[in-house]
């Protein structure tokens, strides 16, 4: 009998009960714990397979060179920026993710941060454990129906904050050039023909994009001052999409109203301006997260690995090698 596979869990799981009824039958399955890519140096040369989550900050070429029959890597989750795409390319080993594990999770909390922001839901809260009932926290509140809600990005989370926010008579335009032409018809709503001209349209911006060398710093000064005054940010992306120096001089001018963050620019968040801003709500990078959801990222993960070590057509490529196009 061949020896089975080797699949190595990077980092983040300390158990393996949702991967072993997938995997058992032909693979072993070493759970590495990883925190940098130095307590990994010597399980990659003998792997079969990797699943990565996001505790490894980078999994640099450095990395990515040490493995020696890698059949493929799987990052569970959505953003695989902590993957080097081109030095997988270079040696042919595909990346694939796992991007509609938490739509419905993400689009859930970015519409419950708006409206706990618009509706000042925090400073209500605080102010009565403080002893207070003060209603005129609220005065200035605006109406929700009838306001526009920008989209940056509108794939498969996107679109579904796009319906979460209808049912609330939101007006929701968005921008997205990888969204083929009548996409917005079949959903009702309105497509913006650049990103300067969504933010000049929006009395709230949601970010739903994917986070690489094009989008960091796509939320910056110049657009943050297109937004109509007193407007709201919302960010359950990546946090770097967001300039956050930007971002707290748009909230210390007035010119927003206030933002909704569950993901910043360096994460744990280091910045107590931040931290402590009045008008600034925050989760630590938790919008993605339900019992049910977690249990399917892990299981799809494994498929996917299965799928990799025994030949067969892969559901989720997201690089060159993993497409079978040939590396330049």
């Amino acid at each position: 009998m061949a020896d089975p596979f080797r699949v190595v869990v990077t980092d983040f799981l300390t158990e393996a009960d949702v991967e072993l009824p997938i995997l058992g039958d032909i693979a072993r399955i070493d759970l590495a714990g990883a925190t940098s890519e130095a307590d990994l140096a010597d399980l990659l040369p003998t792997a079969d397979a990797l699943i990565v989550y996001h505790d490894v900050p980078m999994l640099t070429a450095q990395s990515i060179n040490r493995l020696g029959r890698c059949r493929g890597i799987v990052r569970a989750g959505v953003g695989y920026n902590n993957l080097d795409l081109e030095a997988a390319d270079l040696r042919g080993i595909p990346i694939c993710n796992v991007p509609d594990y938490g739509a419905e999770e993400v689009a859930d909390h970015a519409i419950m941060m708006l409206l706990a922001v618009v509706r000042r839901l925090g400073p209500c809260h605080e102010a009565i454990r403080r002893g207070g009932w003060d209603v005129p926290i609220v005065y200035g509140v605006p109406r929700l129906r009838g306001r526009t809600l920008g989209l940056v990005g509108c794939g498969r989370i996107g679109s579904a904050t796009a319906l979460r926010a209808r049912a609330f008579g939101l007006d929701v335009v968005f921008f997205d050039p990888f969204v083929v032409p009548g996409f917005e018809k079949a959903l009702g709503i309105r497509r913006a023909s650049s990103l300067e001209d969504l933010f000049e349209q929006s009395d709230f911006v949601s970010v739903h994009c994917y986070l690489d060398e094009t989008t960091r710093h796509l939320v910056n000064a110049d657009r943050l001052a297109r937004m109509r005054a007193g407007g709201v940010l919302i960010n359950t992306a990546r946090g770097p999409i967001v300039d956050q120096q930007a971002l707290l001089e748009a909230l210390d001018s007035g010119h927003l109203a206030g933002a909704g963050l569950d993901v910043v620019e360096r994460e744990p968040l280091d910045d107590d301006r931040l931290r402590f801003h009045p008008r600034v709500l925050l989760t630590p990078h938790v919008a993605f997260y339900s019992v049910e959801g977690f249990l399917e990222m892990r299981r799809k993960s494994a498929e996917e690995v299965r799928r990799l070590l025994l030949g067969q057509p892969l559901r989720c490529p997201v690089n060159r090698a993993a497409r079978g196009e040939r590396s330049c």
